[in-house]
């Protein structure tokens, strides 16, 4: 059985909007709302949210050469606008 975690990546088959260039989705931290949306407690159980990030297929190609961490530290440093799926790539 498969199943997506933490750093993972998968290509969506096609761009999340016809102009847009994200084409692949990254498991990933909250970084934008902080570790009050990642963890949750539940029933006194802690819970990790992650979101779904969609990303390039150029950005998806740099996280598998470089890893996931690299790929996030160029999106801290060229601020992503994540909400903006017609984006340019960051790499």
């Amino acid at each position: 059985m498969e199943h997506l975690d933490l750093g993972h990546s998968f290509p969506l088959g096609e761009s999340l909007l016809p102009t847009s260039l994200c084409t692949h989705m990254l498991v990933s931290l909250p970084y934008p709302f902080g570790p009050d949306l990642e963890i949750c407690c539940v029933d006194g159980e802690h819970i990790s949210l992650y979101w779904l990030l969609p990303i390039t297929a150029a950005e998806n190609q740099n996280a598998t050469q470089n890893g996931t961490e690299a790929l996030e530290q160029i999106f801290d440093r060229e601020a992503l606008e994540y909400w903006d799926f017609k984006r340019k790539s960051l790499v």
